[in-house]
């Protein structure tokens, strides 16, 4: 959520914003309209009230004849008080309908357009070049049943499509590859979550994830009403929901582990084998709480945490500057890391960390107390260091001739030692 004195100073700046992202400029002006309506509205309220406590000490100081008069106008009045009270809720939900539909301003810096019109920051690593090895390379899927490690027949004869078994080996490398992210987490100094993965419907629309992807996530409703998170940073935006935090210390900062849930609904048809496009997977997520005018150079820090990470599972991959209009409700502005998938011809997004501002933080009223005692919101922001997905990358790059996959140097040792994992039949 913006601020509302910030929109009504600089009404052309959020307009500007809500271009950029391809959103109703429009709406800008509904916001203001629905906040006068609501100002004025309880400004009748709270006068009505006031009226009504003068006169209520006037009765009580009034003689017989006096009094009766004044009670049938407090009578009148209160009538009238219950009107503009009506009038008043009524006005403020309209306005909170409104301003929670906007979306965060952009970044000036963000890239103009929509979801191809991202700008390629750089590129890192040396794409293989199989034709000249000898050998034409194996997508993950094939790889992975090729070594017992992913079964998506029996997943799906389970739950349906789009989910799966990890087994064996690629089961464990999965292990070893989030637990790598968390200690590279731990060393700077984050926190470990093991996170709910079911939050109530505040939570959910105060992290800006129930505007343009709702369609996107799982909600059970009545009896329970809660949604399944696509990423453990709603559980943690939550988790600290109507608090006022002490950052004097530095950021509260913390890496959540979960397993997620994505209904893809806009997705058919798209990466359909394999487990890029899934309904489930596990994820690591960095999400740091930090004062407004550090959340930028915060920003830089989880991406370049992301890119360590890239590092050590040793896989091409470029960095991307989304455009705005590419960009989710609550992201200010956001980058993508992409590594080079060999069998697809081009890179596929592995991690993403956004600069959400005070956006969730207003939603959740989540501030920090300042040094003369006032408050303010604090910034949030989230960004990935591991995931399911990253196994397709991880699998394709490092595979051999034979069908085996050569396990990253610095994945080893969360391998029991392991280097390689080798072809193996099915056991049932």
């Amino acid at each position: 959520m913006l601020d509302i004195q910030f929109i009504r100073d600089h009404a052309d700046e959020v307009k500007e914003s809500q271009r950029r992202r391809g959103e109703s400029v429009e709406l800008v002006d509904e916001v203001l309209a629905s906040d006068a309506q609501r100002r004025t509205a309880l400004k009748e309220f709270e006068d009505a009230r006031a009226r009504q406590k003068a006169m209520g000490k006037q009765v009580a100081q009034a003689g017989a004849e006096e009094k009766a008069v004044l009670i049938a106008q407090t009578k009148e009045l209160a009538g009238q008080v219950s009107q503009f009270k009506e009038e008043a809720d009524k006005t403020s939900a309209e306005y909170t309908k409104a301003i929670w539909q906007l979306s965060n301003l952009v970044e000036p810096e963000a890239p103009e357009g929509g979801e191809d019109d991202y700008v390629v920051v750089k590129k890192v690593g040396k794409i293989r070049d199989f034709a000249a090895e000898g050998f034409e390379p194996k997508d993950h899927l094939t790889l992975g049943e090729g070594v017992a490690g992913i079964d998506m027949r029996r997943g799906a004869k389970v739950s349906g499509s789009r989910f799966y078994f990890l087994r064996g080996a690629v089961a464990r490398l999965q292990i070893a590859m989030l637990t790598m992210a968390v200690d590279q987490a731990e060393a700077e100094g984050f926190t470990l979550a093991i996170t709910p993965t079911l939050v109530r419907p505040e939570v959910m629309a105060g992290t800006g994830f129930l505007n343009s992807h709702a369609d996107e996530i799982y909600r059970l409703r009545e009896p329970d009403d809660q949604y399944l998170v696509g990423t453990s940073e709603v559980a943690l935006a939550g988790m600290h929901e109507n608090e006022i935090l002490d950052l004097s210390n530095g950021p509260l900062k913390y890496t959540g582990w979960s397993s997620c849930y994505r209904r893809e609904a806009g997705a058919a048809g798209k990466d359909t084998s394999g487990i890029i496009r899934v309904h489930q997977f596990d994820k690591v997520e960095m999400f740091v709480y930090c004062k407004q005018e550090d959340s930028r150079a915060m920003h830089r820090k989880l991406l370049a945490m992301e890119e360590e990470m890239l590092a050590k599972v040793d896989v091409p991959y470029r960095t991307i500057d989304t455009a705005a209009g590419d960009l989710g409700a609550s992201a200010a502005r956001k980058f993508d890391n992409e590594a080079w998938v060999p069998t697809q011809g081009r890179y596929r997004e592995l991690t993403s960390t956004s600069n959400c501002t005070e956006y969730q933080a207003r939603r959740l009223n989540i501030r920090e107390r300042l040094e003369d005692g006032t408050t303010r919101p604090v910034a949030t922001l989230n960004g990935t260091l591991a995931t399911t997905r990253w196994l397709v990358a991880i699998m394709e790059n490092h595979q051999n001739a034979d069908g085996s996959i050569t396990i990253p140097q610095a994945m080893r040792p969360y391998m029991g030692g392991r280097e390689v994992i080798e072809p193996t039949k099915w056991e049932a």
